[in-house]
């Protein structure tokens, strides 16, 4: 399959016709801006000023359904690929152009257009921002219930693209839940509506299908969501509890008895550690602020005091660092080095810095009266279970500090290494299984840490952040993309899922087939019936290139 010979000045012409001038661009800064999304291995490149991914042609903003249809079908025509675009937030590489042609951008299409309170059915365009559209339903007394760290950058049709898990999923659900039907416009230029009249009663539903595809069949124009009453209280608690294993049965005890928490944050010795190092930069910069992972790479560094540090001396460091003595350049020195440090650092400086096990973090919200009948019943639940209650400080101070993930990513970056983010799920009975294999698979490479969030009554998935460095851009690309193999390999072998929200773009594609199997030639044959030649976000999610007719 070849898009190389693209007739440019036709496709520019054509285009100007369709949407005008002032909603297209080929300037070099659009072309590099649309090239890439978060996904951090590029980013790993552009550090080194290195920018040679591929870029599109050209950029529209179309405003209307059917101005979709119509660069649909000119692309079609013309035998050019086309890249939906939302908030450019995705981590998986699912914006990137491989070979190409028309990226479009879909944030002119921004538009809450009516809420009915009869249905609690909320009609919105998809690329209307998450922030805005959260901020709009408030103004009008509802809530879609999705929160995802991203909020503030991704937009509507971005989630439904990549089945979007907010922080508040446990008790709302994944956005999937909360779709009662999408307009398409698929590859063949036509639109599907898959709700109201036209939807099926029987058969497959249209809906699921779409959903999660990250624009390999069609673009998302729009949908009719599910909208609940805005909460009249919000309850949040902090509690510990000994271990992972202790923190997951309480967990699965609260869910499985019915209770329906809105966040469940479980985090393992690690991240606990590094959380309470955040609260100290926290409280003596004033802001709102993470901390910087530490990294792990092949060569150990000069230390400012020492030339050979011990092992005992690496943990020393890191306790004065928790202890607010520190510096961020010390945290991620410490780390430094050799593999077994990864399981010192996981083991002895957890224990040895605060002997109290893992930090959980509970949330409620809705209906007064229930929510504190179901607060009282998860806490003395959690309680049973051996969880022990430290107040409405640590769950109050995770609210404030929730979105500020997404603002930690750089100074790693600038600092010379990288930070990422691998999030699987499985079922309650493989989950210790899943965590213990990928923590290993990865902890080989770089420093790890895990939680646990997005939990439900079957199973719960594992958020796996990780940290590493190397000495320049291609050594640390290798270094990622072996972490990624291996990570993801052990999640097959384990029977988790390769993604639980995030999607699956370029990144996750060449396991796609390992975890889908014989599923995949479903998803092939509704690739080929809805875009027959192919025009769709080519390249991804472990689809066959097709040979355009």
């Amino acid at each position: 399959m070849s898009f190389a010979a693209v007739d440019v000045d036709r496709l520019l012409r054509d285009l100007e016709a369709i949407v005008g001038p002032r909603r297209m661009s080929v300037r070099q800064v659009d072309l590099d801006t649309y090239a890439r999304d978060m996904w951090p291995r590029l980013l790993l490149a552009y550090r080194e000023g290195v920018i040679d991914a591929p870029r599109p042609h050209v950029v529209v903003w179309p405003e209307h359904v059917r101005e979709v249809v119509s660069v649909v079908k000119l692309a079609r025509a013309l035998h050019v690929p086309i890249v939906p675009y939302g908030g450019g937030s995705g981590v998986c590489g699912g914006a990137v152009p491989l070979f190409g042609g028309i990226t479009i951008d879909t944030k002119r299409m921004q538009h809450l257009r009516s809420v009915h309170s009869d249905e609690l059915i909320c009609d919105v365009e998809a690329g209307l921002n998450g922030e805005r559209f959260e901020r709009e339903l408030a103004r009008r007394g509802y809530t879609f219930g999705h929160f995802p760290s991203s909020i503030y950058c991704s937009t509507v049709g971005g989630w439904l693209a990549t089945r979007a898990a907010g922080q508040l999923s446990t008790k709302y659900g994944k956005v999937e839940d909360r779709v009662a039907g999408l307009t398409v416009v698929t590859g063949r230029g036509e639109v599907i509506e898959t709700d109201g009249p036209n939807r099926a009663l029987r058969g497959p539903s249209w809906t699921q299908l779409l959903l999660g595809s990250e624009g390999t069949m069609g673009l998302i124009t729009s949908a009719r969501l599910r909208v609940s009453p805005a909460p009249q209280l919000r309850v949040f608690r902090g509690f510990e509890v000994d271990d992972v294993a202790t923190g997951l049965a309480a967990i699965r005890r609260v869910l499985q008895k019915g209770l329906r928490p809105a966040v469940v944050r479980l985090y393992d010795e690690m991240d606990t550690l590094m959380n309470s190092m955040g609260h100290h930069e926290d409280e003596a910069a004033g802001e709102v602020r993470g901390p910087t992972p530490p990294v792990s790479t092949g060569a150990l560094p000069a230390w400012p005091t020492a030339p050979s540090p011990s092992d005992d001396g690496v943990i020393d460091r890191l306790i004065n660092f928790a202890r607010g003595r520190g510096s961020r350049k010390i945290a991620m020195n410490a780390a430094l080095g050799r593999s077994h440090l990864v399981n010192k650092l996981f083991g002895t400086v957890a224990e040895k810095i605060a002997r109290r096990g893992c930090r959980m973090i509970i949330g409620l919200e809705g209906a007064r009266i229930r929510t504190e009948v179901e607060a009282a019943l998860t806490f003395h639940e959690l309680e049973t279970a051996g969880a022990r209650d430290k107040g409405e400080d640590p769950g109050w101070a995770w609210v404030k500090h929730r979105y500020a993930v997404s603002y930690r990513m750089s100074p790693v970056f600038r600092d010379g290494a990288f930070v990422d983010t691998m999030e699987v799920a499985s079922s309650w009975e493989r989950l210790h299984d899943l965590y213990h294999s990928v923590r290993t698979a990865i902890g080989q490479h770089a420093v790890v840490m895990a939680h646990f969030s997005h939990a439900y009554a079957d199973g719960c998935s594992i958020y796996f952040t990780f940290a590493g460095t190397a000495p320049d851009a291609a050594s640390a690309e290798r270094l990622y993309d072996t972490i990624w193999r291996d990570g993801l390999e052990a999640t097959t072998r384990v029977g988790g899922t390769i993604s639980h929200h995030h999607g699956v773009g370029i990144l996750k594609a060449p396991y796609m087939a390992g975890e889908h199997r014989e599923a995949m030639q479903i998803f092939e044959a509704a690739k080929a019936s809805l875009d027959p030649d192919g025009i769709f976000n080519p390249g991804k999610m472990g689809l066959r290139l097709r040979v355009p007719r």
